[in-house]
This record gives C-alpha cells, sequence and structure tokens, in this order.
C-alpha cells in the first residue's frame, strides 16, 4: 500500500557533473542546496551577495552585476553605526564605508567572472511580498532592521514578478548565451506576513516561474516546494520553529534532485567524495597510533585517486 504521494520529477535532459559551474543565489532554501553541492566539490558560487528573498532585489543585483556597474559611496546608508546597501543582504555591512564599497564590488567582480562561464544558475524564489525604502528604487533585499515605518510594504503581482525573471535571464544571456536557469519555489513558510498572505505570495511566485520557463526553453523548474508539502507533508520534517525543513527533509530533496541532475556516475563519486569528507572530519583516540596512521596513508591513497581522475577536485 502507499501511504503518501509521491511528487514526480522527470530526469533532466541535460546532466550536472563535477564540472558544471553552479552559482546559486535567493533564498535560505538555496543554501541548503548549495551547502551540499559545495561539500560535494562541485564548482559552485552560492550567494555572493549574501540571502536574497524577493525576484525582484535578484533582478537588481543581477543586473548590476552584468553591467559591472559597480558600487559607490551614494549606494550606502548609513544606519546604527554601519554602512550598508539595500540591494543586498546585511552579511555585506561594514563599520567603515569605504570597507564596504570595496567589499560589495569584490563580491560583484567574483560574480561577474563566474557567472560568465557558469552553466546553471540556481534561483530560489523566497517571498513575492516586498519593501520599498525612499532612497531606492524598487524593492529592498533586506531591511537590516531598520524601522519598518521607513518601508512602504507591497505584494508584488504575477505579471510584475514574471518580468523579473525574464529580465533576469535577458541580462544574464548579454554575458553568458548559453547558461541555463533553474528555478525553485522555496518552501519556507514566511508567517511574520501572515497565513493567507504567505499563501497568496507563493502562488504569485509559483505562477510566475511556469511563465517564464514556458518561454525560455533555458529555464527550469525543481519541485522543492512540492516535495516537502505534498510529498513529505508532516511536521516532523520541519525544524523547531515549524516553518523551515529540518535536516531529514533537506537529505531527501537532495536525493531527489541527484535523481533528477546527475548520472550514475556523478553519483557514484558523490559516494566517494563523501567518505573522503567524513574520514577527514574523523577525530582519532590517539593521533599517533599505527592504527590512525593506516588510516591516514589509505585515506590519502583515495584523495589521490579521485584528483588523478579529477584534477579539479581538491580537499582541505
Amino acid at each position: 500500500m502507499q501511504f503518501r504521494t509521491i511528487v514526480p520529477v522527470n530526469p533532466s535532459p541535460w546532466k550536472i557533473d563535477h564540472k558544471t559551474r553552479i552559482m546559486l543565489m535567493g533564498s535560505c532554501f538555496v543554501e541548503n542546496i548549495g551547502s551540499k553541492l559545495e561539500y560535494s566539490k562541485f564548482p559552485v558560487l552560492q550567494n555572493p551577495f549574501g540571502i536574497v528573498f524577493h525576484p525582484m532585489a535578484m533582478e537588481r543585483l543581477i543586473r548590476r552585476i552584468v553591467s559591472r556597474n559597480l558600487f559607490t559611496r551614494s549606494d550606502l546608508l548609513l544606519k546604527n553605526d554601519q554602512y550598508l546597501s539595500l540591494e543586498t543582504h546585511s552579511i555585506m555591512n561594514r563599520s567603515n564605508d569605504e570597507e564596504c564599497v570595496l567589499n560589495l564590488n569584490e563580491s560583484l567582480e567574483t560574480s561577474y567572472e563566474f557567472l560568465r562561464e557558469a552553466d546553471v544558475l540556481v534561483l530560489s524564489l523566497g517571498t513575492a511580498w516586498g519593501y520599498e525604502h525612499e532612497s531606492l528604487p524598487g524593492v529592498a533585499a533586506n531591511c537590516h532592521k531598520i524601522p519598518q515605518k521607513e518601508f512602504e510594504k507591497k505584494l508584488s503581482s504575477i505579471d510584475e514578478i514574471t518580468n523579473s525573471l525574464k529580465g533576469i535571464a535577458k541580462s544574464l544571456r548579454e554575458i553568458n548565451k548559453d547558461i541555463k536557469v533553474l528555478y525553485t519555489l522555496s518552501p519556507v513558510r514566511h508567517w511574520k506576513d501572515g497565513v493567507v498572505q504567505n499563501q497568496r505570495s507563493k502562488a504569485h511566485l509559483h505562477a510566475a516561474i511556469q511563465e517564464a520557463v514556458e518561454v525560455d526553453a533555458k529555464s527550469y523548474y525543481f519541485p522543492s516546494y512540492e516535495i516537502l508539502l505534498d510529498e513529505l507533508r508532516d511536521y516532523r520534517f520541519y525544524a523547531n520553529d515549524m516553518l523551515h525543513p529540518n535536516e531529514v527533509a533537506i537529505d531527501y530533496i537532495w536525493n531527489r534532485f541527484s535523481e533528477a541532475y546527475f548520472n550514475e556516475s556523478t553519483k557514484q563519486l558523490n559516494t566517494e567524495i563523501d567518505k573522503v569528507q567524513k574520514s577527514l572530519a574523523h577525530r582519532p583516540l590517539a593521533e599517533n597510533s599505527l592504527d590512525h596512521k593506516k588510516f591516514l596513508t589509505k585515506l590519502q591513497a583515495k584523495i589521490e585517486e579521485i584528483q588523478q581522475k579529477h584534477p579539479q577536485i581538491t580537499f582541505s
């Protein structure tokens, strides 16, 4: 008997291997997948400006990256003794304005160089609710704990989000005509917006993604949202806050992702890398023992075997 509904995920017509360059941007959920890719030694650039939830904020960042439109002092605000950009997450904030601009532009240059050679951009959309500030045209990427009275909260329409996603694809192709865009809808619930408001937000994002995918042959959708809400659909798959997926759910979604986007040789290499990673994390009871020295010799041989076949893979 079948006691749950399995969300079908068709095998992708193109595959990801350990030479595939993958950039990831978006909500905190993209970092769950990004961390798995990094652990498995795929060439990855993950949220170079920090977490971004809203597609319009993502579009503005990507336009800035593609055009190499460097940040200047005029792009910053000084709040709570920190210099910040409303276009980025608070991890980019600095106590010195010159340092803040330098940090932002280093991330911009890194993103540009990676993006023009990337094979895939993974975008995880988090919310359609946007916050607009008088100092910035459009939706802020992050409110930086600035009082909410300084912002105007708006729900972006399906058409507005669709246009942003189309704008992202158009901008990307200016520097990388072959890049694929892989969308996913974050299953994390934004409960502070309200129950009904969260559902409206996710519905707008979902509809916009499907419209964007339909008109762009190089755009795709991975149903992480449906897997968590329709296939797992139980609070035992959520973290203590009952809003974010827990490690079991993340592992399961990663496995479904692997089934769709990895071929058998890539999966096998992931298994070998996992063994090495676990061995590297191992803490011996006696570091100078004969058994531990044999363990290290065997581990080094395995690392060299992997690197001989895959020179781009390195272990720390």
